[in-house]
């Protein structure tokens, strides 16, 4: 693939003891004082030591920016992207889009959702070995997908999501009639079992909006070039949005108004063969996200050299500058593009 310029307070109750000998008023009224603040003090130790503070278990998710932005539950659609599919519907409303290699060198999308989820999404195509380590960023994320190899149902059933096929959820997904199958089926997410957490999906996977660093240079587009597909992003001022392009044609959305975004990631990753394959005999490529590499990030008509660190399956994807600084991105849509290196 070539790349072109582009995360109860506890009550204590202490047992009665032997009955003491009787006294005088004064002095049970100061042994009870005594005993009512003893007791007091006790409490707020134990209130204290339930809600956390020193010794509390460290959350187990890598770099979560906040309790909501962790907690955040996206819904991630795996939608097809040949020229049959398109255009596509609902995407230019998705949080974060994946550009990821499939079979025989062609693209297909994941499409991030969580601040505002359309009516319909589609057309839904299969799911990939890629899409369950990518996935695990997210906090137990719902995956909306057509189907799998049957090889590869295990591995989908035992990963950290709420898978949602058509056979889970088949009020959901419909046909459309004006393409062929099987690049005709959507999906209604007001039927499957997701409730949008009004948190975007990008703050969900630990990154935040903001200027864009000093430096980089000026970019007018660029594309990534994988064995039977390519992507392109031109870089549109008036829209403040790289305009995307599939296989050199304008990527448009159902209403047919540019699909654009605001920030482009190429991330640069390793692409290997994987122990699947379709129907045809091509393999199945697996895209490794976990690891480290070299990137670009494109954001207001600036190209910017970045660095790209992920150190466990569970953890986030930090982009950082050569010299370390974390990149914000430019508020909008983000599309991340996986080209190998």
């Amino acid at each position: 693939m070539s790349v072109a310029r582009s995360k109860a307070s506890a009550r204590s109750k202490a047992p009665a003891g032997p009955e003491a000998p009787a006294r005088p008023k004064a002095s049970v009224r100061s042994k009870t004082s005594v005993a009512a603040l003893l007791t007091a003090f006790l409490l707020v130790l134990l209130a204290a030591g339930c809600t956390g503070g020193v010794g509390s278990e460290p959350d187990s998710r890598s770099s979560s920016p906040s309790p909501t932005a962790a907690d955040a539950k996206v819904l991630a659609v795996k939608i097809d992207n040949v020229a049959p599919a398109r255009p596509q519907t609902g995407l230019e409303r998705a949080d974060i889009v994946y550009v990821e290699q499939v079979e025989a060198g062609l693209s297909r999308l994941l499409a991030v959702y969580s601040s505002d989820v359309p009516p319909v999404i589609g057309p839904v195509r299969s799911a990939r070995e890629t899409d369950l380590e990518l996935l695990r960023q997210f906090d137990r994320p719902v995956l909306a997908f057509s189907g799998a190899q049957s090889r590869l149902l295990p591995a989908i059933e035992r990963a950290p999501l709420d898978a949602v096929p058509p056979s889970a959820a088949p009020r959901a997904y419909f046909r459309g009639a004006e393409r062929p199958a099987p690049h005709n089926l959507y999906l209604r997410p007001e039927r499957i079992p997701y409730t949008a957490s009004g948190t975007g999906a990008v703050e969900a996977l630990g990154l935040r909006f903001g200027p864009a660093p000093p430096g980089g240079t000026a970019e007018d587009s660029r594309t990534v070039r994988f064995p039977s597909a390519r992507t392109t992003f031109t870089w549109s001022a008036e829209r403040e949005r790289w305009l995307v392009s599939m296989d050199g044609s304008p990527a448009r959305t159902s209403e047919g108004e540019p699909l654009g975004a605001a920030t482009v990631i190429v991330q640069d990753v390793t692409v290997r063969p994987s122990a699947f394959g379709d129907r045809s005999g091509n393999n199945t490529p697996f895209t490794e996200t976990v690891g480290s590499g070299t990137a670009h990030v494109l954001r207001d008509g600036r190209a910017y050299e970045a660095r790209w660190a992920r150190t466990a399956a569970n953890a986030d994807t930090r982009f950082s500058t050569p010299d370390g600084e974390r990149i914000h991105l430019a508020e909008g849509p983000l599309w991340i593009v996986y080209a190998a290196r």
